[in-house]
């Protein structure tokens, strides 16, 4: 028996890449899946296609498994209703969510335009929003339930020409800390994870240097979806029952645990502080510990296993 036996899960972006990897490993594994994706390109804004997310689904039926496919947005309340329905009315149960759907709009930010930042926020956080608080009430009626939502080290950490992302990324990270806290007594979990895959969104990332071909090289051959997919599956499984509200990297065959912000050190001033204290004495105090300005690659720079 797999670890998902007997159990239904809603996989949206599964028509490609994690999302894919995420569906075909969920049904071998013995879950009921929905396979969601709007079919769309990976910078957004067009209407989509129903063929790429009834491709997978054939996929896993072909397999011996059951699945059932649905292009609605994540961006859309309604559709994102209908998915959960869905799930209901074809496989009678939802006990897990997994959540990769997504797009770029890299550009510097003195030069993004407002759709380019709106079309990121609203794939990413508020589709991130939308799955979840359709699903809420009933994972909390039936006292169980698993948020596998995605976060990125470009928000974790910090890349360049990303900006739109990385805040969108980042606002996943509070949310689904906030789910799983409030979510402990009902059996509700919800993990994030910073994946390091190949895939489309990954193909879009400009290469202008060779340290940028080299990193891009990297993930392609060596950063694989299907990996990505082995935690993400085992996170919505009851086998993981005791983990919630955690930040997770999955890189090779590598899986981080990564911190979460805590307070690391302070300096009180007994007669209070001005303007020309706290930047003479305070910040000379705190500066040894100030976190550097590098990028993911900065804090990543091994190859992976």
């Amino acid at each position: 028996m797999g670890v998902l036996e007997g159990k239904v899960v809603l996989v949206t972006g599964g028509a490609n890449g994690i999302g894919k990897e995420c569906a075909l490993l969920a049904a071998k594994e013995g879950a009921k899946v929905v396979v969601n994706d709007l079919g769309g390109a990976v910078a957004g804004g067009d209407e989509g296609s129903a063929g790429p997310a009834e491709q997978v689904a054939q996929q896993i039926r072909a397999a011996g498994g059951e699945a059932a496919s649905n292009s609605d947005s994540v961006t859309s309340r309604d559709g994102v209703k209908r998915m959960i329905e869905q799930a209901m009315d074809s496989f009678k149960g939802l006990h897990a969510i997994i959540s990769p759907a997504g797009i770029l709009r890299d550009t510097m930010f003195h030069k993004m335009t407002d759709q380019d930042w709106d079309l990121v926020i609203d794939v990413h956080l508020q589709g991130s929003y939308n799955i979840c608080h359709a699903a809420i009430n009933h994972f909390r009626e039936q006292n169980e339930g698993s948020f596998v939502l995605f976060t990125s080290t470009s928000g974790l950490i910090g890349n360049i020409g990303q900006a739109n992302y990385a805040a969108a990324k980042m606002g996943i990270v509070g949310l689904s800390r906030i789910i799983a806290m409030e979510g402990l007594s009902k059996n509700v979990r919800s993990n994030v994870i910073a994946p390091f895959a190949w895939s489309r969104m990954i193909a879009t990332i400009p290469v202008k240097d060779e340290a940028s071909a080299a990193r891009v090289d990297r993930m392609k051959n060596m950063m694989r979806a299907d990996q990505v997919a082995q935690l993400a599956v085992s996170l919505a499984a009851p086998v993981t029952k005791d983990v919630s509200g955690q930040i997770f990297v999955a890189r090779g065959n590598e899986i981080f645990l990564m911190s979460q912000p805590r307070p690391i050190r302070g300096i009180g001033k007994v007669e209070g502080w001005t303007p020309e204290t706290i930047a003479t004495h305070a910040m000379a105090a705190l500066k040894p510990s100030f976190v550097e300005l590098g990028a993911t690659t900065s804090v990543f720079g091994w190859d992976p296993i």
